[in-house]
């Protein structure tokens, strides 16, 4: 034992305790930045006013109902990232589901859901099919269709809002499920994110198209070469982006009974690439997990609720969140130090 101590250097142990700790970060992902703003939030609300308003069990339903659109949207577009491309339409393509949603529900009711699922999946698509057979850059075809199908959703509602208070599945907007009578509910909102979520890792991790999403964002060239159909990846990873699209174009409708094409979405779509980012996603591509876009969108919620909670003016909390964002990747950007692709 003696002898090893003598053959191998002090500061080749140091390198290995190094080497060590990043794998451990690396393994936990940035959910230490979710719990430790947690508790800065809580602590900062006890100062303030002397009672600990974040941890509660109403204020945790809240974070999880405003953590869920944008956690359903930032599936989506991890599937997109991780094939090395972008989809900047959600946002749009969710406003046009909204108001299709509403729309129909006035006369058919609950077949309004299905007629937002089938506009989402249809424009997802319609991009997917722009990117892979004509091979147009995805930032390109996903920013032109941002702003035409923006339009689309302006036209459907004839440029207002429209609304339908006896909307039938208005529930999966503003109910829960009761786990605890009288203790523990969750929201219906929490509920479609989290089912969405494990179909997702379900579909990456135990599937061969999950498999062949990786592959095409690692080495497009090599993944053509090997067999795999890339255009066919990319089309159904655009359609299943655009399918989430409407999927929350249904749960934004269904919080407000009502849509506008104007408003609805603006700036969703940047809310989901920041989640998918934080999470840990390479936009290079082939890098990444889904459960890291969760706590992505999870410590956006938080932010903002803790902010809210806080009484800090509009006009801050962009300040706030911009640098939290940068700072959030740049530890991440330590976590993955080593890997080729990044």
């Amino acid at each position: 034992m003696s002898k090893l101590n003598e053959t191998v250097p002090h500061r080749s142990f140091e390198a290995l305790r190094r080497v060590d700790f990043r794998a451990g970060f690396r393994t936990m992902g940035m959910l230490p930045v979710l719990v430790i703003l947690c508790g800065l939030i809580q602590a900062a609300t006890i100062y303030v006013d002397g009672e600990g308003r974040f941890i509660t069990a109403q204020n945790i339903s809240i974070v999880a109902q405003q953590a869920a659109i944008n956690t359903v949207l930032g599936a989506g577009m991890t599937l997109v990232i991780l094939t090395g491309g972008i989809d900047l339409s959600v946002g749009s393509v969710l406003a046009a589901s909204a108001v299709s949603a509403v729309l129909v529900s006035q006369v058919y009711g609950a077949l309004g859901v299905v007629a937002a699922l089938v506009i989402g999946l249809g424009l997802g698509l319609l991009n997917g099919a722009l990117i892979s057979s004509m091979r147009l850059p995805s930032f390109i075809v996903t920013l032109g269709s941002m702003t035409a199908i923006r339009g689309i959703a302006r036209l459907l509602g004839s440029d207002t809002t429209v609304s339908n208070p006896e909307l039938p599945f208005a529930f999966l907007g503003n109910g829960s499920v009761t786990v605890v009578p009288g203790l523990l509910s969750v929201p219906w909102l929490a509920l479609i994110a989290g089912s969405v979520i494990l179909a997702c890792w379900f579909v990456l991790r135990r599937t061969i198209f999950g498999v062949r999403i990786y592959a095409v964002g690692g080495n497009a060239e090599a993944a053509r070469l090997a067999g795999i159909n890339v255009g066919a990846i990319l089309l159904l990873v655009y359609g299943i982006s655009g399918l989430l699209a409407g999927l929350g174009g249904v749960m934004s409708a269904a919080q407000l009974y009502s849509a506008n094409g104007l408003q609805l979405g603006q700036s969703y779509e940047l809310d989901a690439i920041a989640a998918v980012i934080l999470g840990g996603t390479s936009f290079v591509g082939g890098i990444g997990t889904i459960w890291g876009t969760l706590i992505g969108a999870l410590i956006i919620a938080v932010l903002s609720n803790g902010l809210i909670l806080l009484g800090v003016s509009d006009i801050w909390q962009l300040i706030v969140k911009g640098l939290v964002i940068i700072g959030a990747v740049a530890l991440d950007r330590y976590r993955l130090r080593g890997n080729p692709r990044t």
